[in-house]
């Protein structure tokens, strides 16, 4: 687990208690010396792809989605505008801990399964830089472990984890400077949507086979939901999540 180093810049606000403006972001992002490198090494491809997918590159969304059983983490794209995504680039999850099944308890080196959002910027991590994924969420805070849950998962280089989704120090280049790029061209929050492996039928089906527990086979059902929903139209659902834990898809 990446140790949590933040800026000043982060909790910066102005005289009217707003958020510094998304320039001032990117500018101070750009300002590190590894986030620097990454954009040397990697802006221009990504300038290039994009453009020719026809993704306005000053004005584009993010949105990441993992899948732990085939160790993948899928990126796709869209105009700012636009509601269908498209696939950008897919990368390989280079090693990970735990099983199949939801984390629930700090300690069980278990990477989430669920509807979540980038919610750290890490220039100074260990593993070279890293995103933050916003584990506990209000489902999981349902049913983790009261006394602590655990936290600190990140997208992270090199290829080491505990909990966390290592990419390679490369790809976290890349990934890191997309979602920098995302955030200061306004997108609010960054989706990241991870499950247990992919769920078609017949991956759930053999996932429950393979774990009887009734609890967890309910709450697989129910991010299959969410996987149906963007599986049909390439558009994002508005997820809330009821008082019992359950996501509903909007």
């Amino acid at each position: 687990v990446s140790v949590l180093l933040f800026t000043a810049a982060w909790f910066a606000r102005d005289s009217a208690g707003a958020p510094p403006p998304a320039e001032n972001f990117r500018a101070s992002q750009k300002k590190i010396e590894r986030v620097k490198n990454a954009y040397d090494l990697k802006w221009p491809g990504i300038k290039k792809k994009l453009s020719e997918m026809k993704i306005d590159t000053s004005s584009f969304e993010l949105f990441i989605r993992g899948f732990k059983e085939e160790k993948q983490i899928e990126v796709w794209v869209k105009n700012k505008n636009a509601t269908t995504w498209s696939l950008y680039t897919t990368y390989a999850i280079c090693a990970s801990s735990g099983e199949a099944g939801p984390k629930r308890c700090q300690g069980d080196g278990q990477v989430p399964e669920g509807f979540y959002h980038v919610n750290t910027f890490n220039p100074y991590s260990n593993y070279l830089l890293s995103l933050g994924v916003s584990y506990p969420n209000s489902s999981d805070k349902v049913f983790a472990c009261r006394h602590d849950p655990g936290g600190a998962i990140m997208i992270h280089g090199n290829c080491v984890t505990i909990g966390c989704i290592p990419i390679t120090d490369d790809k976290i280049r890349e990934l890191y400077v997309m979602a920098v790029e995302a955030k200061a061209d306004g997108q609010e929050e960054i989706p990241i949507h991870l499950f247990p492996a992919r769920m078609t039928k017949e991956k759930t089906d053999a996932l429950k086979k393979s774990n009887p527990d009734p609890q967890t086979g309910i709450f697989w059902d129910n991010l299959k939901e969410g996987y149906d929903k963007f599986e049909a139209a390439k558009t994002l659902p508005v997820i809330t999540v009821n008082k019992a834990g359950k996501y509903i898809f909007g």
